[in-house]
């Protein structure tokens, strides 16, 4: 089972991951994942595990286009991340690294804080003790990324980007 980590709104790149812990600034040894939310929520760093889910309110992942947000949450090994909307740049970079993101303006309503959940990918579909909630089905795009790990496996295997005549 995950456990859901609940965010509020307008969550930024600098929450996500403050500009100092950037990973050309870390000493050797360390990891930019380990520095997720470090001061906005210092047990996320200390605590999520993967497969953890991430729930928040609208506009996550705004701010800076920094792509060492979206990769400490990849490092993370976080499940998911499930909002109303995403600051565009924030959600091509985690798309592109083969983070799963769900629009749903629901879920921030209908989960607690350190619930335990099960997300099902193949069905789009979260489940809690006490809801089951279908999620919208992925782009088409963002499902062919995330099936083999990211935009660069993606491009490794395929050649050239989605949707990109062959």
């Amino acid at each position: 089972m995950a456990r859901i980590w609940k965010f509020g709104k307008d969550v930024d790149t600098d929450q996500i991951v403050p500009g100092r812990y950037a990973p050309y600034m870390l000493k050797k040894g360390q990891d930019v994942k380990d520095y997720a939310f470090c001061e906005a929520r210092p047990e996320f760093a200390a605590n999520a595990q993967p497969g953890d889910i991430i729930v928040a309110d609208e506009n996550f992942g705004c701010g800076s286009s920094r792509e060492y947000a979206p990769e400490a949450l990849r490092r993370r090994q976080i499940g998911a991340i499930i909002a109303p909307s995403f600051a565009r740049i924030f959600f091509r970079n985690a798309i592109n690294l083969g983070i799963p993101l769900y629009e749903s303006s629901e879920a921030p309503g209908l989960v607690e804080d350190g619930e335990e959940a099960s997300l099902d990918l193949e069905i789009n579909q979260l489940q809690t003790a006490n809801i089951t909630l279908d999620l919208p089905s992925l782009p088409p795009f963002a499902l062919a990324i995330m099936q083999v790990g990211g935009i660069v496996p993606y491009v490794r295997e395929h050649g050239r980007f989605p949707g990109e005549a062959a």
